[in-house]
């Protein structure tokens, strides 16, 4: 399956895809699209790469897998559109932003300015089926994710992870 991906996470990440678990992710993911309903949205599954280029990225956030409610998953961990109602998971990372910093976080769960600033805002796994949450969990993302995390690590310095 052709990628497309942002070229400095491509040329990073192109050998995991002629890999044997990422053509198998692919065939999954491709027949769970047309299976039933996935989010995000396939032009969003790659988002946080596309958003946030290798050489630009100062900090990772680190999520588990996309939400899985509608018109939710946007392709950036913990992040909805700016017109979605926040989920209590960002809710709890805006309170977090004002007891640490002192300073109210803008109300508005688009995180892509995050993204667009350094902060690559990953999940584990890249998709997920509608009301499932888990559903997409140990069939090949985590092993794309961690050579994504692997390549920051080996290949920049001073970076910041967190774990959400």
């Amino acid at each position: 399956m052709p990628v497309k991906l942002e070229p400095s996470w491509k040329k990073v990440l192109d050998a995991e895809f002629e890999k044997p678990y990422f053509k198998e992710l692919s065939s999954f993911v491709h027949n769970e699209y047309i299976k039933g309903k996935v989010y995000p949205p396939p032009k969003d599954v790659f988002r946080a790469f596309d958003l946030c280029p290798f050489d630009k990225v100062k900090v990772v956030i680190l999520g588990q897998d996309p939400y899985h409610g509608v018109k939710q998953a946007n392709g950036l961990c913990f992040a909805v559109h700016a017109d979605i109602q926040l989920p209590p998971s960002l809710q709890n990372i805006f309170k977090e932003i004002k007891s640490d910093l002192g300073y109210d976080a803008e109300r508005n769960g688009d995180l892509s300015r995050w993204a667009k600033q350094g902060v690559l805002l990953l999940n584990a796994t890249l998709t997920v089926r509608a009301s499932s949450p888990g559903s997409h969990q140990k069939k090949g993302w985590e092993e794309f994710t961690d050579a994504a995390v692997r390549a920051l690590s080996d290949g920049r310095e001073s970076l910041v992870f967190i774990l959400w």
